[in-house]
């Protein structure tokens, strides 16, 4: 008989759960297609007694996942706890150095630490995979290592933040604003225990940096990512996109440019009859081009017990099946480090801000753009009343190298009440 796949999982929470339900009911499913029998020895969590919805009785348990991932019963090291640092890395690294692989939906682990993990594994022959930690049940890791391993990558882009996609949605759908839908969901739980994670962009950060070590061949740079989160964002900006057939969403773009790696997630407007544009609710969608296979989409669940559990199965699977691939697709050490080009892509950008009603104060602003080599395409003025002029500034194609020094200029300019908001449009 063959020899089954042994493992241990270190997190029961959401995710954790679904993969032992996912095993426990579909073992014969699992054999098939994996060739071998896939089983869990032991697992580990913070709190033993907690009801899961799930028999835990077969498995031994361990408190330290440390501990976990050093049995000998233990060939694989299943880690679901989260966190980049602390007891998710330590474990992480001692199941390394005890000769395990690892699955894991870490996205921050390996955002932050990837590139040393990967080097320490693929020194010692062992492999780390992470489908689950980007895009939840998007099979796009896969996707880009393997099915588009014969493209040049030119650009990766995507909605990765389900639940900022979920308020960006229902603030449209309701006219309800920010402030209001943020409350609602984060009473519903769909916000992190830090909400800044989700709403401030860093969560779907982590998964834009992962993704371009991949398509680009590059070290992972998380810091190098540009954030910028959704709270800025008012049901007048939804409102008014709407009007210029563009809606707005929380965007993650990545592209090799002449200057350097191209990261950025903020919120962006996109054709409202785009892939994108069409993306409503908690759904995640990854756009991925290539020279050779041109523009394909994938869309689906980017979080949730079953698309997340799912994803975490296809890594086993695949390392049950004798499948041994580089953590990032190609030899960690084999990685360039590529320099951070900040927007290097022009790009028309949506202005808005809200003036003093008062003669000249809209010609300064246009001056400010002028100055800066900053044409105007389209200029709105609307909801205006006796003291304050909110306008709408639509400009043709510029740099934001050039855009900020204009609006570093209007900051001088006491015409302007509060900060403009400047929303990049970008093409899909």
């Amino acid at each position: 008989m063959t020899q089954p796949l042994r493992l241990g999982i270190a997190g029961l929470g959401t995710v954790g759960a679904g993969v032992v339900k996912i095993i426990r009911q579909k073992a014969a499913l699992l054999e098939t297609r994996c060739g071998r029998p896939v089983v869990i020895s032991a697992v580990s969590a913070r709190n033993k007694g907690k009801d899961r919805g799930v028999n835990l009785t077969s498995y031994a348990w361990e408190d330290n996942p440390v501990a976990l991932a050093q049995r000998d019963d233990v060939d694989v090291f299943v880690e679901l706890m989260g966190g980049s640092d602390g007891p998710a890395k330590a474990a992480t690294e001692a199941a390394i150095a005890a000769g395990k692989d690892v699955v894991t939906a870490n996205k921050a682990l390996l955002a932050h630490h990837g590139q040393t993990l990967a080097e320490t594994a693929e020194a010692a022959g062992r492999v780390i995979r992470f489908e689950a930690a980007v895009a939840g049940g998007i099979p796009v890791i896969k996707t880009l290592i393997e099915g588009l391993a014969g493209n040049e990558i030119t650009r990766v882009m995507g909605v990765m933040n389900g639940s900022c996609n979920y308020i960006l949605t229902r603030m449209e759908d309701a006219g309800l604003t920010y402030q209001e839908v943020f409350d609602e969901a984060n009473a519903l739980g769909y916000l992190e225990a830090d909400p800044n994670l989700d709403v401030g962009g860093v969560d779907a950060g982590h998964k834009l940096a992962l993704l371009a070590t991949i398509a680009f061949g590059t070290k992972v740079d998380f810091n190098a990512v540009e954030l910028e989160g959704i709270g800025c964002i008012t049901i007048e900006d939804i409102r008014q996109a709407a009007d210029m057939g563009y809606k707005i969403k929380l965007l993650g773009v990545s592209q090799m440019t002449g200057r350097g790696l191209e990261q950025r997630m903020s919120p962006c407007l996109v054709p409202a009859t785009s892939p994108l544009g069409q993306l409503d609710g908690g759904t995640n969608m990854v756009v991925l081009e290539g020279d050779e296979v041109g523009q394909i989409v994938l869309r689906g669940a980017g979080a949730g017990m079953g698309p997340t559990a799912s994803a975490v199965l296809g890594d086993i699977c695949d390392i049950a099946r004798g499948l041994r691939i580089p953590t990032f697709g190609q030899p960690a050490a084999n990685l360039a480090v590529a320099p951070a080009a900040v927007a290097a892509t022009p790009a028309p950008y949506y202005l808005r801000m809200t003036l003093q009603d008062r003669p000249g104060a809209l010609a300064k602003v246009t001056k400010a753009l002028g100055e800066a080599g900053i044409s105007i395409h389209r200029m709105r003025q609307y909801d205006h009343d006796a003291e304050n002029a909110p306008v709408l500034i639509v400009t043709h194609k510029t740099s934001r190298r050039d855009l900020d020094a204009a609006l570093a200029a209007m900051t001088n300019l006491d015409d302007i009440q509060g900060t403009p908001v400047a929303l990049r449009i970008e093409s899909v």
